[in-house]
Formats: C-alpha cells, sequence, structure tokens
C-alpha cells in the first residue's frame, strides 16, 4: 500500500508539474504546448530513407539520411533527455493586399513578420529560465526549431500537439496548419500527452488545389515540384514546366493551407512579432522586387525569413510572377531589367516573362538581345522568341 501511494503521489507531482510547465508555455508567448516522451520515434528513420530515395527531397543536400537517423532518435541531440515539449507559434494573419493597382507578390504568411526561427528560440529560451525556475534547479535541456536534426511533426503529433494533414503540415485544432513548431528536450520527467485520433477522412482538397502538383501522395510533398522549395531553396533556374504554375508566389506558398477546411476556420492570431511590419513585406510590388539595389533588399527584408532567397532569388520570382501576370504594360520593367539587371539568372528569368506576355515590343525586345549576353541568358531568349511563334 505504502508502495502505491508512493507512486501515486509521484504522477500527481509529475501532472502538476507537467500543467505549470505549460501554463509557463503561454505565457512566455507560445501558443500551444504538449508533451511526449524522448524514446525513439519508431518507423520514422525507414519512412524518412523511403522519401530521400523516392527524390522527394533533391535539391536538399542537408536533408539526408544521416539525418534521418538522429530524427528518430531525439537522445542522440540531448542524450540526458526524459521528455519532450512540443511548442507552437499560431500566426493565421487575415492582412489583404491594397487596392492601389500596383502588381504585387504574395509572400508566405510565416515570413511576414520577424524571422520564426529567432523567435520561436527567444521564447522557448526565456521558457527555459521559467522552467529552472519552477524546478529549483538547473534543467539540462536544448531548445530546437526546424533547422534542428529533429522533426518537428513527428514530435507534434505524437505528443497530440495536432495531427498530420494529407498536405503534409501538422493542423492544430482551433489553428489549422498556421502553427509554428519547436520542441524543448527536457532532462525532467513530464506526464506524455496522447496522440489525437483525428485525421482528414475522404478530403483530399490539398492535393487536389496544389499549383503543382507537389502533393503527389496523402501525407507526401515532393520538394521538387513545390512552389515553396522553388522560390526559396532552389539557387539556379526555375523548371520552365514550373513557372507557369507559380502565380504571384514570390516567397513560398500558402495554397494547401488556404483551402484546408480546418485552416479556414483558424483563429486570428494577434503577435505583433509575426506581423508584416509593412504591407510590402506580405505583398511586395513586383516591378520594386525586380529592379531593387542589394541596400533595398537588405532594408526591406532583414530580420526576416524572406532573406534567405536573396536578392537574386526574390528578383527571379518577381519576373516569374510578372510573365504571369500577362499583362503588356509591364513589358517596359521586363525589358529594362533583360538590359540592364546584374544577374544572370535573372536575366534570364526576364526573357521567359518576356516571352509569357508576349507582343511585338516583348518580341522586338528579345530580338535585340538575342546572340548578345552569355549562353545561358541567350538560351532563354531563343526559348521566350521560338515561344512567342
Amino acid at each position: 500500500m505504502a508502495e502505491l501511494l508512493t507512486m501515486d503521489r509521484a504522477d500527481l507531482e509529475r501532472r502538476t508539474l507537467t500543467g505549470r510547465v505549460k501554463a509557463l508555455a503561454r505565457e512566455h508567448g507560445l501558443t500551444v504546448s504538449a508533451v511526449t516522451s524522448a524514446e525513439p520515434f519508431g518507423s520514422l528513420e525507414q519512412t524518412l530513407r523511403d522519401h530521400i530515395r523516392a527524390g522527394h527531397a533533391d535539391g536538399m543536400p542537408w536533408f539526408n539520411e544521416a539525418r534521418a537517423r538522429v530524427a528518430a532518435n531525439p537522445r542522440q541531440l540531448h542524450e540526458a533527455a526524459r521528455s519532450i515539449l512540443s511548442v507552437g507559434i499560431a500566426y493565421w494573419d487575415d492582412t489583404v493586399p491594397p487596392s492601389d493597382g500596383i502588381p504585387r507578390g504574395r509572400v508566405a504568411r510565416y515570413a511576414w513578420g520577424r524571422d520564426y526561427h529567432e523567435v520561436l528560440k527567444r521564447r522557448m529560451v526565456s521558457l527555459l529560465g521559467a522552467i529552472a525556475e519552477l524546478a529549483g534547479e538547473p534543467v539540462e535541456a536544448r531548445t530546437l526549431v526546424d533547422t534542428a536534426r529533429i522533426s518537428d511533426r513527428a514530435v507534434a503529433a505524437r505528443a497530440g500537439l495536432g495531427w498530420y494533414g494529407k498536405h503534409s503540415c501538422v493542423i492544430v485544432p482551433g489553428h489549422g496548419s498556421w502553427v509554428l513548431l519547436g520542441e524543448l528536450l527536457l532532462d525532467l520527467e513530464l506526464e506524455p500527452d496522447q496522440p489525437l485520433s483525428k485525421d482528414c477522412g475522404r478530403c483530399a482538397i490539398c492535393i487536389d488545389r496544389c499549383p503543382t502538383g507537389a502533393i503527389v501522395a496523402p501525407y507526401t510533398v515532393s520538394a521538387p515540384r513545390c512552389i515553396a522549395f522553388q522560390t526559396i531553396e532552389q539557387r539556379g533556374s526555375i523548371p520552365p514546366e514550373i513557372r507557369p504554375l507559380m502565380g504571384p508566389w514570390v516567397f513560398g506558398c500558402d495554397v494547401c493551407q488556404e483551402v484546408c477546411p480546418y485552416t479556414r476556420a483558424a483563429a486570428l492570431a494577434d503577435d505583433a512579432a509575426l506581423a508584416p511590419a509593412h504591407v510590402d513585406n506580405a505583398f511586395p510590388p513586383l516591378t520594386w522586387l525586380l529592379s531593387m539595389t542589394p541596400d533595398e533588399f537588405r532594408r526591406r527584408f532583414a530580420g526576416t525569413a524572406v532573406i534567405r532567397a536573396k536578392r537574386r532569388g526574390l528578383a527571379r520570382n518577381a519576373a516569374v510572377a510578372l510573365g504571369n501576370t500577362g499583362d503588356p504594360a509591364l513589358v517596359p520593367c521586363l525589358v529594362e531589367a533583360l538590359e540592364m539587371h546584374d544577374d544572370p539568372i535573372v536575366r534570364g528569368h526576364t526573357a521567359w516573362a518576356l516571352g509569357r506576355i508576349g507582343g511585338r515590343a516583348a518580341r522586338e525586345a528579345l530580338d535585340r538581345r538575342r546572340g548578345r549576353d552569355v549562353a545561358t541568358v541567350d538560351e532563354e531568349i531563343v526559348a521566350a522568341l521560338f515561344a512567342m511563334c
């Protein structure tokens, strides 16, 4: 009987500690939190291996089988870990582009405000200090965001923070998939939560609406076809067959989340750190993106996740988005970029955009530049002229 009472007391203390830790998480700006153990993640390593070997991670050399091994066993990241606190910051924002007649690109919502890696890390470090104070002793821990070798989604799903949607994002009750995930690996024994017994049922709207068909099967996104990969991670030329499907997206893509019924019901987040400092951070003018100087790029996007795409990448993406408008009024700015931009990748995509819009002025500009640029740009010019035939 004494042993049972001791076990009951230990369980009660663990549950009480867990509840207080979750309350602290909310106090430190983390919208949601849940707990799972630090035990290995069963079949995760093989799942990730299969994903990599199928070519779905091509173009991301850091997402490799060595990373998969670590992701499946959190104690390779923190040997003393006994629990994982999965945390998230909700970021749904319903800001819309102004009706000012300016052609604008679209930036994925998670990148509208301050760089979420820094926001999450700062709040988790602050939370860790509060947990140590609560415990009355130093806590051995690691704070992780998605640049770490862990699977945020696998942790969140096992902890019951949310469940996998068919678009491969984790859907969190009340917030949809508009949640930025992080983890604290703790040497504390916390009470694990149970996974949620929810799924998408027969709904496949995210698969049907993906502009490029990147969701090749339920729960499987093939990165090389994904607009987010092409606008951010792709450092060279965007495949010509992908370009017409990109629409106005210049950094990331939210389509699969926007069409999800759970996500459409998400609560509006009120988090100043993740809100756009200016409407141009969310819907940047395309002609400005195409012509911006290095200093202008840094001034507008420093401290945000958009900086990852680099000036070249954003200008390249803007050229594609301008071509996708089909607006002949934009030909002059594209012609100027074709003749004057300092980066051949951008000039090449500008040639494509002129070919996509078409018309006499576009053809004449392409003819003038034919044979007068580096080989890669000239190939784009020839292809654009051929497309106009």
